[in-house]
Protein backbone atom coordinates (compact mmCIF):
# COMPACT_ATOMS: atom_id res chain seq x y z
CA UNK A 1 0.00 0.00 0.00
CA UNK A 2 1.44 3.27 -0.97
CA UNK A 3 0.16 6.41 1.81
CA UNK A 4 0.58 10.01 0.68
CA UNK A 5 -0.74 12.91 2.53
CA UNK A 6 -1.16 15.69 -0.47
CA UNK A 7 -1.82 19.28 0.70
CA UNK A 8 -3.57 21.20 -2.65
CA UNK A 9 -4.83 24.23 -2.50
CA UNK A 10 -7.89 24.57 -2.67
CA UNK A 11 -7.92 20.75 -1.20
CA UNK A 12 -6.38 18.13 0.92
CA UNK A 13 -6.30 14.66 0.94
CA UNK A 14 -4.52 11.52 1.64
CA UNK A 15 -3.69 9.01 -0.60
CA UNK A 16 -3.97 5.29 -0.47
CA UNK A 17 -2.91 3.20 -3.38
CA UNK A 18 -3.19 -0.61 -3.63
CA UNK A 19 -2.00 -2.78 -6.08
CA UNK A 20 -5.13 -5.14 -6.32
CA UNK A 21 -8.88 -4.10 -5.99
CA UNK A 22 -8.93 -7.46 -3.06
CA UNK A 23 -6.51 -5.12 -1.04
CA UNK A 24 -8.13 -1.81 -1.44
CA UNK A 25 -11.27 -3.46 -0.23
CA UNK A 26 -9.83 -5.06 2.92
CA UNK A 27 -7.89 -1.65 4.01
CA UNK A 28 -11.29 0.02 3.56
CA UNK A 29 -14.00 -2.17 5.50
CA UNK A 30 -10.92 -2.67 7.83
CA UNK A 31 -10.89 1.17 8.31
CA UNK A 32 -14.39 2.04 8.48
CA UNK A 33 -15.54 -0.83 10.93
CA UNK A 34 -12.59 0.98 13.14
CA UNK A 35 -14.17 4.20 13.13
CA UNK A 36 -17.72 2.80 13.29
CA UNK A 37 -16.50 0.64 16.51
CA UNK A 38 -15.03 3.45 18.41
CA UNK A 39 -17.95 5.63 17.93
CA UNK A 40 -20.25 2.71 19.60
CA UNK A 41 -17.72 2.47 22.16
CA UNK A 42 -17.89 6.47 22.87
CA UNK A 43 -21.77 7.25 22.27
CA UNK A 44 -23.58 3.81 21.54
CA UNK A 45 -24.27 4.01 18.52
CA UNK A 46 -22.18 4.84 15.06
CA UNK A 47 -24.10 6.03 11.94
CA UNK A 48 -22.45 5.20 8.03
CA UNK A 49 -23.36 6.50 5.04
CA UNK A 50 -22.26 4.90 1.95
CA UNK A 51 -21.98 5.26 -2.03
CA UNK A 52 -23.83 3.26 -5.14
CA UNK A 53 -22.17 2.29 -8.68
CA UNK A 54 -20.62 -0.88 -9.63
CA UNK A 55 -17.15 0.14 -7.51
CA UNK A 56 -18.35 -0.95 -4.09
CA UNK A 57 -19.60 -4.19 -4.21
CA UNK A 58 -16.67 -5.83 -3.17
CA UNK A 59 -15.87 -3.60 -0.48
CA UNK A 60 -19.32 -3.79 1.09
CA UNK A 61 -19.22 -7.98 0.51
CA UNK A 62 -15.60 -7.59 2.97
CA UNK A 63 -17.46 -5.10 5.61
CA UNK A 64 -20.39 -6.83 6.10
CA UNK A 65 -18.16 -9.68 7.62
CA UNK A 66 -16.37 -7.39 9.84
CA UNK A 67 -17.31 -8.19 13.50
CA UNK A 68 -18.71 -5.25 15.67
CA UNK A 69 -21.93 -4.28 17.46
CA UNK A 70 -23.71 -3.74 13.82
CA UNK A 71 -26.83 -3.01 15.94
CA UNK A 72 -25.73 -0.26 17.00
CA UNK A 73 -25.42 0.92 13.61
CA UNK A 74 -27.46 2.70 11.01
CA UNK A 75 -26.54 2.59 7.64
CA UNK A 76 -27.68 5.13 4.77
CA UNK A 77 -27.08 6.32 1.48
CA UNK A 78 -24.81 9.37 0.38
CA UNK A 79 -27.41 9.86 -2.72
CA UNK A 80 -29.57 7.32 -4.62
CA UNK A 81 -31.32 7.33 -7.79
CA UNK A 82 -35.49 8.06 -7.79
CA UNK A 83 -36.00 4.47 -8.63
CA UNK A 84 -37.11 1.50 -6.21
CA UNK A 85 -34.94 -0.98 -4.74
CA UNK A 86 -35.70 -3.98 -6.84
CA UNK A 87 -34.48 -1.93 -10.05
CA UNK A 88 -30.71 -2.98 -10.83
CA UNK A 89 -29.78 0.55 -10.55
CA UNK A 90 -31.00 1.35 -7.17
CA UNK A 91 -27.65 1.94 -4.81
CA UNK A 92 -30.66 0.67 -1.67
CA UNK A 93 -30.52 -2.84 -3.27
CA UNK A 94 -26.65 -2.87 -4.20
CA UNK A 95 -26.76 -2.43 -0.22
CA UNK A 96 -29.17 -4.68 0.93
CA UNK A 97 -27.81 -7.36 -1.21
CA UNK A 98 -23.87 -6.81 -0.41
CA UNK A 99 -23.77 -5.12 2.47
CA UNK A 100 -26.43 -5.76 4.75
CA UNK A 101 -25.32 -9.36 5.38
CA UNK A 102 -23.76 -11.66 7.11
CA UNK A 103 -22.29 -9.59 10.46
CA UNK A 104 -23.85 -6.29 9.58
CA UNK A 105 -27.32 -8.07 9.20
CA UNK A 106 -28.52 -6.11 12.22
CA UNK A 107 -27.82 -2.71 11.21
CA UNK A 108 -30.81 -0.51 11.03
CA UNK A 109 -31.04 0.67 7.12
CA UNK A 110 -32.71 4.13 6.46
CA UNK A 111 -33.06 3.90 2.49
CA UNK A 112 -33.74 7.53 0.71
CA UNK A 113 -36.39 6.44 -2.20
CA UNK A 114 -39.84 6.80 -1.18
CA UNK A 115 -42.62 5.45 -3.77
CA UNK A 116 -43.29 9.11 -4.42
CA UNK A 117 -44.30 10.73 -7.52
CA UNK A 118 -42.82 13.78 -6.80
CA UNK A 119 -39.21 13.62 -5.82
CA UNK A 120 -39.38 16.79 -4.84
CA UNK A 121 -41.95 15.97 -1.87
CA UNK A 122 -39.82 12.86 -1.32
CA UNK A 123 -36.91 14.40 -0.44
CA UNK A 124 -38.98 16.86 2.08
CA UNK A 125 -40.21 13.93 3.50
CA UNK A 126 -36.53 12.56 3.71
CA UNK A 127 -35.28 15.01 5.32
CA UNK A 128 -37.84 15.01 8.21
CA UNK A 129 -37.40 11.72 8.71
CA UNK A 130 -33.40 11.70 8.59
CA UNK A 131 -33.58 14.64 10.97
CA UNK A 132 -33.64 11.96 13.83
CA UNK A 133 -30.54 9.98 13.19
CA UNK A 134 -27.43 10.74 15.08
CA UNK A 135 -25.71 12.78 12.99
CA UNK A 136 -23.01 13.63 12.33
CA UNK A 137 -21.71 10.86 10.06
CA UNK A 138 -19.35 8.40 11.52
CA UNK A 139 -18.08 7.44 7.89
CA UNK A 140 -18.92 8.98 4.70
CA UNK A 141 -17.92 6.37 1.77
CA UNK A 142 -17.67 8.53 -1.70
CA UNK A 143 -17.40 7.45 -4.74
CA UNK A 144 -16.52 9.68 -7.90
CA UNK A 145 -17.63 9.74 -11.95
CA UNK A 146 -15.28 10.30 -14.66
CA UNK A 147 -16.98 13.90 -14.92
CA UNK A 148 -15.74 14.66 -11.05
CA UNK A 149 -19.30 14.25 -9.94
CA UNK A 150 -19.53 13.06 -6.14
CA UNK A 151 -22.87 11.99 -4.30
CA UNK A 152 -25.60 13.27 -6.94
CA UNK A 153 -23.76 16.68 -7.28
CA UNK A 154 -23.35 16.46 -11.07
CA UNK A 155 -22.06 19.60 -13.47
CA UNK A 156 -24.61 19.89 -15.00
CA UNK A 157 -27.21 19.59 -12.07
CA UNK A 158 -30.06 23.17 -12.36
CA UNK A 159 -28.92 23.59 -8.66
CA UNK A 160 -25.34 22.72 -7.95
CA UNK A 161 -25.02 25.88 -5.85
CA UNK A 162 -27.71 25.01 -3.50
CA UNK A 163 -26.21 21.03 -3.29
CA UNK A 164 -22.47 22.13 -2.52
CA UNK A 165 -24.06 25.47 -0.08
CA UNK A 166 -21.88 24.89 2.65
CA UNK A 167 -24.69 26.67 5.05
CA UNK A 168 -27.24 24.35 4.13
CA UNK A 169 -29.42 23.45 6.57
CA UNK A 170 -31.45 20.42 4.49
CA UNK A 171 -30.38 16.81 4.88
CA UNK A 172 -31.82 15.59 1.72
CA UNK A 173 -32.62 17.27 -1.52
CA UNK A 174 -33.49 16.35 -4.94
CA UNK A 175 -31.18 16.61 -8.09
CA UNK A 176 -32.26 17.31 -11.55
CA UNK A 177 -29.19 17.17 -13.94
CA UNK A 178 -29.35 15.86 -18.00
CA UNK A 179 -26.93 13.69 -17.57
CA UNK A 180 -27.54 11.66 -13.97
CA UNK A 181 -29.92 9.68 -16.37
CA UNK A 182 -33.10 10.23 -13.85
CA UNK A 183 -34.05 12.24 -10.95
CA UNK A 184 -32.12 11.82 -7.80
CA UNK A 185 -32.14 12.72 -3.83
CA UNK A 186 -28.51 13.15 -2.24
CA UNK A 187 -27.53 14.28 1.33
CA UNK A 188 -26.26 17.71 1.29
CA UNK A 189 -22.82 18.20 1.13
CA UNK A 190 -23.08 20.26 4.33
CA UNK A 191 -23.84 16.97 6.03
CA UNK A 192 -21.21 14.56 4.07
CA UNK A 193 -18.51 17.16 4.89
CA UNK A 194 -18.96 17.24 8.14
CA UNK A 195 -18.41 13.68 8.92
CA UNK A 196 -15.50 12.41 11.40
CA UNK A 197 -13.94 10.53 8.56
CA UNK A 198 -14.89 10.63 4.93
CA UNK A 199 -13.21 8.17 2.64
CA UNK A 200 -13.38 8.68 -1.61
CA UNK A 201 -13.70 5.33 -3.15
CA UNK A 202 -12.28 4.97 -6.82
CA UNK A 203 -10.49 2.45 -8.92
CA UNK A 204 -8.81 2.19 -12.90
CA UNK A 205 -6.86 4.86 -14.02
CA UNK A 206 -8.84 6.53 -15.57
CA UNK A 207 -10.50 7.79 -12.34
CA UNK A 208 -7.10 8.67 -10.93
CA UNK A 209 -6.08 11.05 -13.40
CA UNK A 210 -9.87 12.45 -13.39
CA UNK A 211 -9.39 12.84 -9.17
CA UNK A 212 -6.16 14.39 -9.74
CA UNK A 213 -7.14 17.22 -12.10
CA UNK A 214 -10.28 17.99 -10.23
CA UNK A 215 -8.58 18.10 -7.06
CA UNK A 216 -5.60 20.14 -8.31
CA UNK A 217 -8.44 22.67 -10.44
CA UNK A 218 -10.66 22.71 -6.87
CA UNK A 219 -13.67 23.38 -9.55
CA UNK A 220 -15.30 20.22 -10.14
CA UNK A 221 -18.08 18.85 -7.76
CA UNK A 222 -15.35 16.39 -6.10
CA UNK A 223 -12.79 18.72 -5.43
CA UNK A 224 -14.95 21.34 -3.89
CA UNK A 225 -16.22 18.47 -1.28
CA UNK A 226 -12.82 18.05 -1.01
CA UNK A 227 -11.83 21.19 -0.08
CA UNK A 228 -15.16 21.87 2.27
CA UNK A 229 -14.00 18.87 4.24
CA UNK A 230 -13.38 19.84 7.61
CA UNK A 231 -10.82 17.00 7.55
CA UNK A 232 -8.58 15.57 4.97
CA UNK A 233 -10.18 13.25 2.95
CA UNK A 234 -9.35 9.70 2.48
CA UNK A 235 -8.70 8.49 -1.21
CA UNK A 236 -8.17 4.22 -1.52
CA UNK A 237 -7.60 3.71 -5.25
CA UNK A 238 -6.34 0.48 -6.97
CA UNK A 239 -5.76 -0.01 -10.47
Amino acid sequence: MARECLMLKPASYVWNGFAERAALAQALAKTTSSHLDEAIAQRGAAFLAVSGGTTPALFFAVLSKQKIDWDKVVVTLIDERFVPASSPRSNAGLVMANLLQNEAAPARFVPLYRDDADIDHAAQSDDVELRSLPWPLDVAVLGMGMDGHTASFFPDASDLETLLDPESKRIVLPVHAPSAGEPRLTLAAARIVEARFIALHIEGADKRSAFEAAAQEGEKPIGAVIGMARRPVEVFWAP
